[in-house]
C-alpha cells in the first residue's frame, strides 16, 4: 500500500510498503530503494540512493518509523546529509488520499463484477437507473405480484442507501444505486476505498440499514396486525442476513476479508479459523445447516487469499478496529436471525419459510 507521497526534488517520492516488513521507494516512478518482507523486521527503515541531477550524483535518505497499530508513520527526507521535507501522516491522511497507481482489479470472473463495470461504463446513469429499475419490477412481478416486487425493490433500495450513506461518510463520490434484475442491487462511487476500515463500514451499513427496516416493520406489525408488514420483516431480515454470509463478493465476505487480513500473524489466522469451526459448529446445533454449509466456503476462500493479503494497497484495521468490527458483525447476524425466529415461532407456515430455509 502507499504510505507516503511526497515532493521531493520536483518529483514524487513515494513509498510503498506492507505490514510485512516489505518496503519499495519510487522518485518519478522509478524504483530506487527496496526492502524485502522479513520476520524480524524492525519499525524503523532506512533507505539510501543516489540520484542523477544534470552532472552531479546526489546522495539521498529517506527514513521511516512506521508502527501499525494504530497506523502512524514519521519521515525524514535527506539530500547529501541536509533534511529537506519531514512530516507524520496517520489513518485519517491514508483514508483521504488518492493513489498514485492505478489498482489492478481481480482477475476472477465475477458476473457482479461484469454488471458493475457495465454499469460505469455508461454515461446515460438516470435513464439507466429507471430502465434497471423498470426491468426489476417487470422482472419480480413476472414471477409474484406487483405488490411483492413493489416491497422488494423497496427493500433493496433501503440496503444499498446505507451502502451510500457510508461512501458519503467517508467523502466518496458516487453514482447512485442500480439495480440488477434478479440479481439485486448496486451501489456505485467513482473513488477507491484506501483502508480496511472503510472497506467494513461501507459493507456493514447495508445490512445494518436492512435491520432498521426489519425492525421498523416489525414495530408497524405490531401496530396493524396486517400480516403483509409481518412477511415483508422477516423477508428483509432473511435477505439481508444472506449479504452477510462471509462469501465473496457479499458483504460479510469483505467484512470477514478485512479482518482476518488485518491479523499479520499465523495467530490471527488461526483464531479466525477456529472462529469459523465454532461458528459452523453452533450452526449445526441451531439446526441452520445451509448457514454452516456457506461459512464453510466462506472460510475456504479467506485461507485460500490470506498468502497475498501483504500486496493489499488498503490499510490494515488495528486490534480496536478488529474487536468492533468483529463484534458489529455478530451482533446484526444475531440480530437479523432473531427476528426470523421470532416471526417462525408464530406458527404460520409462510412466516416460517425462512427459518426452513436456513435448516435446509
Amino acid at each position: 500500500m502507499e504510505l507516503l507521497s511526497i515532493d521531493f526534488l520536483g518529483q514524487p517520492l513515494r513509498l510503498e510498503g506492507s505490514m510485512a516488513g516489505w518496503q519499495q521507494v519510487f522518485w518519478s516512478n522509478t524504483l530506487v530503494a527496496q526492502q524485502a518482507a522479513s520476520a524480524d523486521h524492525q519499525d524503523h527503515y532506512v533507505h539510501e540512493f543516489q540520484l542523477n541531477q544534470g552532472e552531479s550524483i546526489l546522495t539521498c535518505r529517506l527514513e521511516a518509523t512506521v508502527t501499525w497499530q494504530p497506523f502512524l508513520i514519521e519521515y525524514r527526507a535527506m539530500v547529501d546529509g541536509q533534511l529537506i521535507a519531514e512530516g507524520s501522516r496517520n489513518t485519517k491522511d491514508i483514508e483521504q488520499q488518492v493513489p498514485h497507481t492505478p489498482i489492478k482489479a481481480e482477475r476472477k470472473f465475477s458476473l457482479i463484477g461484469l454488471v458493475s463495470l457495465g454499469m460505469k461504463a455508461l454515461k446515460s446513469a438516470k435513464l439507466i437507473k429507471v430502465a434497471l429499475a423498470s426491468a426489476s419490477i417487470a422482472a419480480y412481478s413476472w414471477l409474484f405480484s406487483i405488490e411483492f416486487a413493489l416491497s422488494l425493490i423497496a427493500c433493496l433500495v433501503f440496503h444499498e442507501y446505507g451502502h451510500i450513506r457510508a461512501m458519503k461518510y467517508f467523502g466518496m463520490k458516487t453514482k447512485g444505486i442500480y439495480l440488477i434484475p434478479f440479481l439485486g442491487g448496486l451501489a456505485l462511487s467513482d473513488e477507491k476505498i484506501n483502508t480496511r476500515w472503510q472497506d467494513v463500514v461501507i459493507s456493514i451499513m447495508g445490512p445494518f440499514f436492512g435491520l432498521i427496516l426489519s425492525l421498523i416493520l416489525m414495530v408497524v406489525y405490531w401496530i396493524t396486525g396486517e400480516m403483509f408488514f409481518a412477511g415483508l420483516a422477516v423477508f428483509n431480515a432473511f435477505l439481508n442476513l444472506f449479504n452477510l454470509l462471509p462469501i465473496l463478493p457479499l458483504d460479510g465476505g469483505h467484512v470477514l476479508k478485512s479482518i482476518s487480513f488485518s491479523m499479520n500473524s499465523k495467530l490471527g489466522i488461526t483464531l479466525c479459523a477456529l472462529a469459523a469451526v465454532g461458528g459452523v459448529i453452533l450452526s449445526y446445533q441451531l439446526g441452520l445447516a445451509l448457514f454452516g454449509f456457506l461459512l464453510i466456503m466462506g472460510s475456504l476462500e479467506i485461507v485460500f487469499e490470506w498468502r497475498a493479503r501483504h500486496h493489499s494497497h488498503l490499510l490494515p484495521l488495528d486490534k480496536y478496529g478488529q474487536l468492533v468490527s468483529a463484534a458489529w458483525y455478530v451482533g446484526l447476524v444475531s440480530s437479523l436471525i432473531g427476528i426470523i425466529w421470532y416471526f417462525a415461532s408464530s406458527g404460520d407456515a409462510l412466516l416460517q419459510l425462512p427459518m426452513q430455509i436456513l435448516g435446509t
